[in-house]
Formats: C-alpha cells, sequence, structure tokens
C-alpha cells in the first residue's frame, strides 16, 4: 500500500471546487428522494404505519357469483377489462404532482379589475347607480323622420304580379331564327329594364339596386390639374417676352434666398460692442475687491414712507352703522340716476334713425364686403396645399428650371434635359394632397463606434456593440 501524502489544492478557485471535491454521497442521497418521491409519492420517513403496512389474515373470501348463461358473440369479462402492454408502458407511473402552472391563473390587471368590482358591489349594496348606466337609462331613442321603404314579401297575396320574361325592356344577345331558340335560349337574354319599372324586390334580390355613393367621395382633394402646363417661356424655342418674363420669376426667387440668407447671417452675426476688451477683462477681475465709499455709508430712514405705512393701518378701521346706510343711500341714488340717463338716451334715439339707418347699412356692406373676400380665400384656398402632416409643403419654385439667354437650343434635337421626373410626380401628389410632404430618414447609429486593436494580427477593427464583434 502506497502511503503517499494528500494532494494540497487551493480551493479558494471555482474550477477546483468540481475536480477535487467528492460529492458522491451527495448524489446517492438526492437519487433516492427522487426514488421515493416517484414510487411512493413521499418521503418513507414521512409516512405513516398504516400506509406501509398492512396485516395478511389470508386469501380473501369470493362472493358467490351467480351462473350466468354465456351470450354468443361476447367475450370474457377478463379479457376485455386487461389492457394492452404498449398502455401500461406508456402510463405516468410517477407519483410526483406536475409543478403548478402561475401563468395560466394570471389575468392582466387582476387587481384594478377586482378593486373596480368590489366598489361596484358596495355601490349597488347601497343603492347608488353609476353614471354611465344611468346615462344609458336616461338616453331617448332618437325619433326617425322618414322611415325607409320596406319591400313587400315574395309570398305576399296582395303584391302585383312582376313577369320577369316580359318581352318589354329586353335586348336578346344574338338574332333569334325561331320560337324554339327562344324557349332554350332563355337563360341568356340580357336584361335592360329601367330602374323605375324594375320592382324593388327584384332589384334587391339580384343585387341591382347600388348603395349611395356619398357625396364626399366624388370631391377631389385639389383642384390643381394632375400635370401642371409650364410657362410659355420654358419652351425650347420661346418668344422673347414670355422667355425674359420667366427670367425674371427665376431672378425674384434668386433674390429671396439671398435676401433670407442675409437675414440669417445678420441674426448670427457678432456685435463688436459686446467683444471683451483688457479694460473690461480688468474691471471684472477687479470686481468686488475694491470698496466704494458709499457702500458703507446707509441711508437715512425716509420719515414720509413710515408716515404713509401707518395712515394706510389706520384706514382699515371698522366702518359704523352710520356710515354703511350713508354708503347704500348713496348708492340707490347713483342707479336711479343711471337709469334716468338710459332712459332719456333711449328718447333720444328716436331722433337718431335716419343716422341708425345709415350706419346698419354700412355695416351691412362691411359684412358682404368681408363674405365676398372670405369666399375669394376660401376658393383661393382650395388651390393650396393643406396641411396633412407635421412637416410643411416646400414648393419646387426654389429649384426653378430655366435655360438662360445664350442656353437656348432651338431644336428639340439640341435640347438638354433638365430636371427630374420623379421628383416633379413627387412633388405633384404632394401639392394635389394625395401624400403627405415627407423626408428622407436620418440613420441614426445605435451604438457609439469603437476602435479595438486585436493581439494576434495587430490590425484594428470596429464595432457598434460589445456583444456583436466584426
Amino acid at each position: 500500500m502506497g502511503s503517499g501524502r494528500r494532494k494540497r489544492v487551493n480551493k479558494n478557485k471555482k474550477k477546483n471546487w468540481n475536480k477535487h471535491s467528492d460529492i458522491n454521497d451527495v448524489d446517492e442521497f438526492l437519487q433516492d428522494i427522487r426514488h421515493q418521491e416517484r414510487t411512493t409519492g413521499g418521503l418513507l420517513s414521512e409516512k405513516s404505519d398504516e400506509s406501509l403496512f398492512f396485516l395478511d389474515v389470508g386469501p380473501p373470501k369470493k362472493a358467490e357469483q351467480k351462473e350466468a348463461e354465456p351470450v354468443a358473440g361476447k367475450k370474457r369479462k377478463g379479457k376485455t377489462s386487461r389492457p394492452l402492454r404498449i398502455d401500461l408502458i406508456l402510463q405516468h407511473d410517477s407519483l410526483v404532482p406536475p409543478p403548478k402552472d402561475v401563468l395560466s391563473y394570471q389575468q392582466p390587471n387582476a387587481k384594478k379589475l377586482r378593486r373596480i368590482a368590489q366598489k361596484a358591489e358596495q355601490l349597488a349594496a347601497k343603492g347608488v347607480v353609476p353614471r354611465r348606466q344611468k346615462q344609458l337609462l336616461n338616453r331617448r331613442t332618437a325619433t326617425r323622420t322618414a322611415k325607409k321603404a320596406v319591400t313587400e314579401a315574395n309570398n305576399n297575396p296582395d303584391r302585383e304580379y312582376y313577369d320577369i320574361w316580359e318581352t318589354r325592356g329586353f335586348e336578346y344577345v344574338f338574332p333569334i331564327k325561331s320560337w324554339s331558340e327562344v324557349l332554350y335560349l332563355k337563360p341568356f337574354f340580357l336584361f335592360n329594364v329601367a330602374k323605375d319599372e324594375a320592382d324593388p324586390w327584384y332589384l334587391q334580390q339580384t343585387r341591382k339596386k347600388l348603395v349611395t355613393r356619398p357625396e364626399k367621395l366624388n370631391e377631389k382633394p385639389s383642384v390643381l390639374p394632375a400635370v401642371e402646363v409650364i410657362a410659355p417661356g420654358g419652351s425650347y424655342n420661346p418668344d422673347f417676352f414670355s422667355h425674359q418674363a420667366l427670367l425674371q420669376e427665376a431672378h425674384e426667387v434668386e433674390v429671396k434666398k439671398q435676401k433670407e440668407e442675409e437675414k440669417i447671417e445678420r441674426q448670427l452675426a457678432v456685435n463688436k460692442e459686446d467683444t471683451a476688451t483688457e479694460e473690461t477683462v480688468f474691471r471684472e477681475q477687479v470686481e468686488g475687491l475694491v470698496e466704494e465709499e458709499n457702500e458703507g455709508e446707509e441711508a437715512p430712514p425716509n420719515e414720509e414712507e413710515e408716515d404713509v405705512a401707518v395712515g394706510a393701518i389706520a384706514v382699515a378701521e371698522k366702518k359704523t352703522e352710520r356710515q354703511r346706510k350713508r354708503e347704500k343711500a348713496e348708492k340707490i341714488k347713483e342707479q336711479q340716476r343711471l337709469a334716468s340717463r338710459q332712459q332719456i338716451d333711449q328718447q333720444q334715439q328716436l331722433f337718431q334713425l335716419r343716422s341708425i339707418k345709415a350706419s346698419i347699412r354700412q355695416q351691412d356692406q362691411k359684412t358682404k364686403a368681408k363674405q365676398k373676400q372670405r369666399k375669394a380665400k376660401q376658393e383661393a384656398q382650395k388651390a393650396q396645399p393643406r396641411r396633412l402632416g407635421k412637416l410643411k409643403f416646400q414648393p419646387q419654385v426654389q429649384d426653378l428650371e430655366v435655360q438662360l439667354s445664350d442656353e437656348l437650343a432651338g431644336s428639340l434635337r439640341r435640347l438638354k434635359p433638365e430636371g427630374s421626373i420623379l421628383k416633379d410626380r413627387f412633388k405633384s401628389l404632394q401639392k394635389r394632397n394625395l401624400i403627405e410632404p415627407r423626408e428622407r430618414a436620418k440613420f441614426k447609429r445605435r451604438y457609439k463606434l469603437k476602435y479595438v486593436e486585436k493581439r494576434a494580427f495587430r490590425e484594428i477593427t470596429y464595432y457598434d456593440h460589445p456583444c456583436h464583434r466584426r
């Protein structure tokens, strides 16, 4: 027997725990517990004696079985009651109960719903009707002014007879040569019956009666045409005056853009007076270090302010009964004077009827002029793009496509294409309120870009996330 010294192992490190630790006794103990739970449904040490042992008193006495006549076509009772071996193998032989599925019992907002139900029960016990239920009870059924015309049933005996094979108002698919063809080709006729003459029940059953289309669907979102014709000056061989007018329009657009840029520059410009100098920097550094002479002297108290404060406190005294009666009488006298003055003014207005009529006439004229302006503004707004989203429509006039006088081709063969058809159609859809104005989505990096130097190859790589290196 080799009596070697035991190897000393540092068990402070986790990698040596499983390597140099003997856990066979723990595994056997846990395996024994699992076996007892599967076979007996629990630990044997916790079971009672009655469940583990029984008294053997011999074979049980069989009850006297009555002799029954065998029935033809039936099998023996023992054969039918014995299960198959494959079913016994597939049966669940463990006595450990399955774990409870907690998620199947959970309900979203269960506490809130339970609290609402409890509060409703308390209010119902007190006889209080909830506000929503009270509104439903007090709501009146809307009275229908005109009832829809109900078509008569087909089995009504008082209903007029309608012949769908009547020759009036029908057209045939192809010419017919004899009456035998009429009987044979009767299902292939085309019906051309007018809506007023046709039976409403027939139109309803054959789905010929269309649904009334809302008037709003017939209105276009904009009165602008799908393709706007360019100005005459934009032609390949334009007239001199029309071309000069288009150049003037483009010049105004450029001047407007230049003015906006200059305005932004003026707003962002730095004022020279606000720049720091050596003198101002020195004042800021010395501020608070030198005490002025007037700072130490305290101003003498003002006697007039004290008198005013004392007088304000003295005014807030309680009024006497005599003062209250005098104020009430003066108030009533003032109301009477105002009422009499109002009555005199109303009497004087009788002599001013002519001037009042003239003022009313002028007011009506102003109202009509404002209505005309409002209608003209509404008509002008129909041709303007509406605000459909968070972005405002930017017209394409900023990039006006115009050629200078020396760039005119004079013929279609030498004409140079300008602009983009796709961009023009996209702007046209936005201008006609068919799609909302939108801008290109900007790429925003989710994770900060990091650079890593690998030791193996001495190369610098980058990745977006520490868990996904590239």
